[in-house]
């Protein structure tokens, strides 16, 4: 009888202490109420991780306590991967039955689903989202909008499922129509008014590029209308004008208009604040982040679209622009101050939006959180544009300070000018008086000279005939002196080529080794150059005097090169010595009389020796009847072409 009391009590318990905690809200809307918007407790959501629960399911009695209260302001899908069904109980009055609506704000969500009460007890299904074409929407309107039946008065239980692959708040407002419409063209009127200021400001800043050609307008231009590209793609507005049969686009936009951004406000922090001279170590901190953002965004756009959805890293080029604006208006650049305040602005604005995402802003008003960083936008352009005309007062300044310098200096110089230019005038009177005088004097001795002159004609006539008859026996001399020469020299080869003689004798003909390199070089092209590579025939003298380069391909080819000197450690002199030696004795002259002819060591003559006397006997029959004049025949390793 005890067990059976306690078990009564216990059932008691759990039907009326339990359960109640997890029976939900019913929201009243009164007949003046135009508009609420549900948050905390007004939701109760359910996460779908496989998201194959269908509305059947979740609206039967098996899930009706799985159902849980809404923890934060706004509920979010904290897990991409799963389906989110919310729940909430609405009690309306007839007269708002069919002339009201429920809207979602997040314009980013993929896929919403709503199911509203219809005639008979049976649900209706509508659905809207990002990943549809625009027109398929209910209201063709930014937002997404489900109409509430006329029979759907009292109190109704509403049921929505939600899919995105990005974070989102799922923010639900009742409106009736009225409301909605006023609202819908206040917001417009709005974003007009945004959109048209950025326009402005764009073509504003665009003229004066084109006026003094400072590239900082033109990347501010481009700035601020990334910044408009971000807001038409936040805001839905994109989407309903641009790319309305497109719906794919809007996982993309979004974050190439970030990239944007990005890149735009650091090349735009680094051209007007004179980064790159002012603080040359933070510069280099602006080319490493615009290298790695763009790395993560090109690995975003080609292989992971879903890393769009990490904005916070829009944090790091906004910190590092801020923080150079800081370090620079600390360094005395006054124009960096309306910088840093509209750098300051922004990032309140993007601050207040990671605190919404993290879920810390219940205390901040909805619209406050929605339109704080378009306003902080706005406010940044202001102050941008302040910077900018901040920037061209100073350097206006500057200027009309340097043209008073220029200008006194001028000042200064017209009357230096005209100080000296009377002392001129004063020394030209007393020196042409000079000149005068000096012109008297040289009229007199200039008759003595035209006498003289004539004396001197009359004498040059005579050295003029006796230097033609020396000319002419001058050249009669050359004649002979070179005859002379070309018999001397002929006389000499022919005793170098025919005769034995001592090794000084020799070096009177090849006494060094340019004279050396000439003879290989004449005996070796004496048929014409070919380079060896491409057979290119035209040359220019390469590094070492007596070689040759082809002017086609650039090979230089030695002189030495094909010879039996090529790698030669002795000087070429007693080289081409050792060689006339062995070739006028047949090669039977011994390494030790070569090496007291030539004054080398012994081994080294027996080396050389052995390599021409191999030449040599390879050519036995080309050498055959050469007589005495033949030695420059072995020169080569093989007969040049």
């Amino acid at each position: 009888m005890t067990i059976s009391l306690l078990n009564r009590l216990v059932f008691l318990f759990l039907c009326f202490g339990v359960l109640p905690s997890f029976a939900q809200k019913t929201i009243t809307i009164g007949e003046k109420t135009d508009e609420y918007i549900f948050n905390t407790s007004d939701l109760a959501g359910l996460e779908d991780p496989s998201g194959k629960l269908t509305f059947e399911q979740v609206s039967s009695a098996a899930f009706e306590n799985r159902f849980t209260t809404n923890k934060d302001y706004y509920p979010k899908n904290y897990h991409q991967a799963s389906a989110y069904w919310y729940r909430i109980k609405v009690k309306l009055p007839e007269g708002l039955a069919g002339n009201s609506l429920f809207e979602f704000y997040d314009q980013t969500t993929d896929a919403i689903e709503a199911y509203v009460p219809g005639p008979g007890g049976k649900y209706l299904k509508s659905v809207a989202g990002a990943r549809l074409h625009f027109t398929e929407r209910m209201f063709e309107h930014k937002n997404f909008e489900f109409l509430i039946p006329k029979n759907a008065s009292g109190e109704r239980l509403y049921y929505f499922r939600v899919k995105s692959a990005q974070p989102v708040n799922v923010i639900v407002v009742f409106r009736t129509m009225g409301r909605f419409i006023k609202y819908g063209l206040t917001e417009y009127f709005t974003y007009g008014l945004f959109y048209g200021m950025i326009l402005i400001f764009s073509f504003h800043n665009l003229l004066m590029f084109m006026a003094v050609r400072r590239r900082q307008y033109l990347f501010y231009v481009l700035y601020i209308l990334s910044i408009g590209l971000y807001e038409l793609s936040a805001d839905g507005i994109a989407f309903q004008y641009i790319w309305s049969d497109f719906p794919k686009w809007n996982h993309y936009a979004y974050g190439i208009a970030l990239y944007m951004i990005s890149i735009f406000s650091l090349v735009f922090t680094n051209e007007l604040l004179h980064v790159k001279s002012k603080a040359p170590l933070i510069h280099k901190v602006f080319k490493v982040v615009i290298v790695l953002r763009t790395a993560f965004f090109l690995v975003s756009l080609f292989y992971k679209p879903e890393w769009f959805i990490y904005k916070f890293i829009e944090f790091v080029p906004l910190t590092l622009a801020f923080f150079t604006g800081m370090w620079i208006w600390r360094s005395g650049y006054r124009p960096a101050r309306f910088f840093v305040m509209a750098y300051g602005f922004l990032f309140v604005g993007f601050t207040m939006k990671v605190l919404n995402v993290l879920g810390y802003s219940r205390f901040i008003p909805g619209y406050i959180l929605y339109y704080s960083l378009s306003f902080c936008f706005v406010l940044e352009m202001v102050l941008l544009s302040f910077a900018i005309g901040d920037q061209v007062r100073l350097l206006k300044k500057k200027k009309d300070k340097a043209q008073k310098k220029i200008i006194s200096q001028m000042e200064v110089n017209a009357r230096l000018k005209d100080s000296i230019n009377k002392e001129l005038e004063a020394q030209v009177l007393k020196r042409t008086r000079e000149v005068v005088e000096k012109s008297r004097e040289v009229f007199e001795k200039s008759q003595i000279i035209e006498d003289q002159n004539a004396e001197l004609i009359s004498i040059n006539l005579i050295l003029q005939r006796q230097a033609e008859e020396i000319s002419r026996m001058n050249v009669l001399l050359e004649n002979d002196n070179i005859t002379l020469k070309t018999n001397i020299e002929k006389v000499t080869d022919a005793r170098v080529l025919s005769t034995d003689m001592e090794f000084d004798e020799f070096s009177q003909k090849y006494p060094d080794r340019d004279s050396c390199y000439k003879f290989l070089a004449d005996l070796k092209w004496e048929k014409g150059y070919s380079c060896v590579r491409c057979g290119n025939q035209t040359f220019c003298n390469g590094r070492i005097p007596h070689n040759r380069r082809c002017t086609k391909c650039a090979y230089e080819e030695s002189v030495l090169h094909n010879t039996i000197f090529e790698n030669n450690r002795i000087p070429i002199n007693k080289a081409f010595y050792l060689v006339y030696l062995m070739y006028t004795s047949k090669g039977t002259i011994s390494s030790h009389k070569l090496s007291e002819k030539l004054g080398i060591r012994q081994s080294t003559c027996w080396v050389y020796a052995s390599r021409v006397k191999k030449v040599l006997d390879s050519r036995k029959r080309a050498l055959k009847g050469s007589g005495n004049s033949g030695w420059s025949k072995i020169l080569f390793e093989t007969v040049p072409q």
